[in-house]
């Protein structure tokens, strides 16, 4: 047991970004823990698929290139992503806690008998150790993730059983290639023998994918919302004033749930994680759930009328006043001012 796996999301030959993601955090913690960073990619027509993924520091890769393995479809990746582990034994197995990664992870857990964490937003090796049994624990893997709705943080770790598995949300980790000339192993598996008929009983006729129409994640500048906007009609003044900075609107959970704007904006650990060069946090209190996934923007502007919220511990600069008399004068200023 002395690797660590990362199962890449393959869409149409684009490795997912949350693949890249995870990919790149693996590498630091295979770094740390002195093991391999291995990588499995499951589909068709994957030729030159590696040079999209040993770059961020694989050092196997295992493809499984058939016709029949594309669109995903749940049983033929399942048992092959649940042999490939039970030959290889590795210690941590990640996948996106997308809509793939939480209907494959759990499947490959239960077969494996080795436990799940699901949409964790932080991931650690660290120490335990069980005063009871007195036994310590070294090199866990900490699996960190809000519960209770977001009300607070728990460390799930899984001393036991093997492979310590979680799926990771997109987002809330960076991707960055660590050498483009990285030098890894490709090994081609033959399909044949980690798929039987049954797993194929399930045919997909027929696919419609629509594409969300938000960009908030790809967006440089944000201008975020909370319950402090007071109203729907006061929100359209974000809206106004992010089309003036070519930015996108953002929202925190309790903006979404007055009604004020759609969920597919939402901010936070139960929403989206942005890393924009300027975030400009409107009505926002910023309790710990939203700032969690804000915090690391390269520049905060808070804008509150509370001089004692949260939010303005991460901010930059701080407005103290009103929002529906601050950002009206932000629009008429910028608008003058910009070219």
């Amino acid at each position: 047991m002395n690797s660590i796996f990362v199962y890449c999301e393959i869409e149409d030959g684009q490795i997912a970004e949350v693949s890249q993601e995870l990919l790149t955090k693996g590498r630091s913690l295979a770094t740390e823990l002195n093991c391999n960073l291995e990588a499995i990619a499951i589909g068709h027509q994957l030729e030159g698929i590696e040079k999209n993924i040993i770059p961020y520091g694989v050092d196997v890769l295992y493809i499984a290139d058939d016709k029949r393995l594309a669109p995903y479809a749940t049983l033929p990746h399942t048992s092959i992503v649940v042999k490939l582990f039970e030959e290889q034994k590795p210690q941590i197995a990640l996948m996106g806690a997308s809509s793939i990664g939480r209907d494959l992870g759990p499947r490959v857990s239960s077969a494996l008998h080795s436990g799940l964490t699901a949409d964790c937003t932080s991931l650690v090796i660290g120490n335990h150790e069980d005063k009871k049994q007195g036994k310590v624990y070294e090199n866990l893997l900490y699996q960190i993730r809000p519960a209770f709705g977001g009300n607070i943080i728990a460390t799930i770790i899984n001393p036991d059983c093997r492979p310590q598995m979680a799926t990771v949300r997109e987002g809330v980790m960076k991707k960055e290639i660590l050498d483009p000339k990285y030098k890894g192993k490709v090994i081609k598996l033959d399909v044949s023998k980690y798929v039987s008929d049954t797993d194929f009983v399930v045919e997909i006729i027929e696919r419609h994918m629509e594409k969300s129409k938000v960009n908030i994640k790809g967006a440089g500048i944000i201008v975020a919302g909370g319950y402090g906007m007071g109203s729907k009609e006061n929100f359209r003044l974000l809206y106004e004033l992010a089309e003036v900075l070519g930015g996108e609107v953002g929202a925190s959970r309790a903006a979404v749930d007055a009604g004020y704007t759609d969920h597919e904006r939402q901010i936070g650990q139960t929403g989206i994680t942005v890393r924009p060069k300027l975030y400009i946090a409107c009505g926002i209190s910023g309790q710990i759930q939203h700032r969690a996934g804000m915090e690391e923007s390269a520049q905060i502007i808070a804008i509150n009328t509370d001089p004692e919220a949260p939010i303005n511990m991460v901010a930059d600069y701080v407005i103290n006043g009103d929002v529906a008399d601050i950002i009206p004068k932000m629009i008429k200023y910028y608008k003058k001012n910009s070219k």
